[in-house]
């Protein structure tokens, strides 16, 4: 249910095992077909930065305007209807709102706009483990099967293996069934058991803590393990542990019933079916001529019931608190200095062949992107949104973006795309290439 795309390989092997929100490679090579032009709505003005900020080398000086209009053009060349980019530097706040959160109305997006932010919600259900192994309720070294019954080689996967996406077992996300039945019942309520069972029909991939691969079904097993060892459901630690204490009131995981987003809201849009987020496949020509030319609307999937995402994926929240979240998480505001420092840590490398290439860990990951920048991130996708959050604590730098079309049409994940216009905005020294002109 998310998904990064582009030609680098870090980047293409993600979105083929990941969907549900896969992390995405920061180091983005991206073409980009014509697309038809979007109606961009004029930014809301920031709040005035500080001109005289202390400004370290690594970062720019950044224009408002120009940030705006950059991400305005990028955004318009991915034909998302819609896009909020907030932004936080040593100088101030700035935000890019672009385009509309609902098609047909004059509804500019906002940074307090509801949205589904998909597997974010992994560096959630990651951080309430964590807060259990600092009460001493959970030890990384624990066998899942002490938590959760029935699970293939569960006695010789780790929650730590859990964590770090190396469980070996298959990737529920995958199965064509689950797309299909989507699409022909999108109102249906799944619980963590109907997922799992899905998981369990194919055989693992791999031996437990061999290899890493972006699997959902460690983060639905990782909600089941949080609610034994906490003894209440997922949804009250989350509210009580992790949103609460920072102030973030309007982050929240649904009940299963419950597919309505609170106002005020973005629409979520995606060409095609629901394959398309949860399966690495091309849209058909049909769907990309029809895409470019205008002739063909996206999908309304805002009211997909998202229970099938789960801990993996189920979250609602704003740009606006998943800002404050994501700082919050990388500066230790969330867990004792201990488990911090575990956490902050726990990256390693994808692939072994390139240790210094994407890095993934307790629910988070790492990407040295230039000398002298890095970020802690993820990215989140399922049908109608995509997005992306992350923090460079080095440079005190938090990146929050979410667009409501999930896929553009010509196959990238669009907040993920929009990525190399802003840190070119951001950064010194970077020139990533951000797939449109002008």
């Amino acid at each position: 249910m998310n998904a990064s795309r582009a030609v680098d390989r870090t980047l293409r092997t993600s979105r083929r095992r990941a969907r549900l929100a896969a992390p995405c490679a920061l180091l983005l090579a991206l073409g980009c077909l014509p697309l038809a032009p979007t109606a961009v709505a004029a930014a809301a003005p920031s709040p005035t930065p500080s001109a005289s900020a202390p400004l370290s080398p690594t970062l720019k000086r950044i224009d408002p305007a120009v940030f705006r209009a950059a991400v305005e053009r990028a955004a318009k060349a991915l034909g998302v209807p819609g896009a909020v980019v907030l932004l936080q530097t040593p100088q101030g706040t700035y935000r890019a709102l672009v385009g509309t959160s609902d098609l047909g109305r004059a509804e500019p997006p906002d940074p307090g706009d509801h949205f589904r932010i998909a597997s974010n919600t992994k560096t959630m259900t990651s951080a309430l483990i964590m807060l259990l192994v600092q009460d001493g309720s959970v030890r990384l070294t624990d066998p899942v099967s002490r938590y959760v019954a029935g699970v293939p080689n569960g006695g010789k996967i780790t929650i730590a293996d859990l964590l770090t996406m190396r469980s070996g077992l298959y990737n529920y996300t995958d199965a064509p069934e689950l797309a299909a039945t989507l699409d022909a019942d999108p109102g249906r309520a799944w619980t963590p058991q109907d997922v799992l069972d899905i998981a369990y029909r194919r055989p693992p991939d791999a031996a437990p803590g061999t290899s890493y691969a972006y699997d959902n079904t460690n983060y639905v097993l990782l909600g089941l393990v949080a609610e034994k060892a906490g003894g209440r459901p997922l949804a009250e630690q989350f509210r009580d542990r992790l949103f609460a204490p920072l102030g973030i009131d309007d982050t929240f995981l649904p009940d299963i019933h419950d597919r309505s987003l609170p106002a005020p809201f973005a629409h979520g849009y995606m060409y095609g079916g629901s394959s398309y987020a949860l399966v690495d496949k091309p849209y058909p020509p049909a769907i990309v001529e029809g895409a470019r030319t205008g002739t063909l609307r996206p999908v309304d999937y805002t009211r997909q019931n998202p229970s099938y995402a789960t801990a993996a994926g189920g979250v609602v929240s704003t740009a606006r608190s998943m800002t404050t979240w994501i700082e919050a998480l990388v500066t230790g505001k969330v867990l004792n200095a201990a488990t911090q420092q575990q956490w902050l840590h726990s990256p390693r490398p994808e692939d072994p062949a390139a240790p210094d290439g994407q890095k993934y860990g307790y629910g988070i990951a790492y990407q040295r992107f230039a000398p002298n920048a890095a970020m802690y991130y993820h990215g989140g996708e399922l049908p109608g949104f995509n997005s992306f959050i992350g923090h460079d604590p080095d440079s005190d730098v938090t990146l929050v973006v979410w667009t409501n079309l999930t896929v553009s049409p010509d196959g990238r994940a669009t907040a993920i795309a929009l990525l190399p216009t802003v840190l070119n905005q951001v950064y010194t020294g970077l020139a990533l290439p951000t797939g449109h002109s002008g």
